[in-house]
């Protein structure tokens, strides 16, 4: 599942990269001190901005933070998507995405 979900990332940015708007509106993928990921996903200039996403949200507090070791996070914030999870979850997070990016 990890390998396709990478490449399957990797072509929807190429798909939207148009020589401007990657130089303001790309994905960010970092390590959370959790220990996690977080990943933001600029959604300026993408069919997706301004679409409805349902926040998926899994051992964590109204604030989003982790209340044990297995935990995830996935809601729209200022025009980016963001997902976040413990450090077993980077595929599964990029797949949330996608699904709801391909929906």
């Amino acid at each position: 599942m990890a390998e396709h979900t990478l490449r399957d990332l990797q072509h929807w940015f190429a798909a939207h990269c148009n020589g401007r708007r990657e130089h303001h509106h790309g994905i960010s993928i970092q390590t959370t001190d959790n220990p996690g990921w977080w990943i933001r996903i600029g959604l300026q200039g993408t069919e997706l901005a301004g679409e409805c996403f349902t926040t998926v949200a899994e051992n964590v507090d109204p604030n989003g933070h982790p209340l044990g070791p297995h935990w995830l996070m996935c809601r729209l914030q200022n025009g980016q998507w963001h997902g976040a999870g413990d450090e077993t979850r980077l595929a599964q997070l990029i797949a949330i995405f996608l699904a709801w990016a391909n929906s």
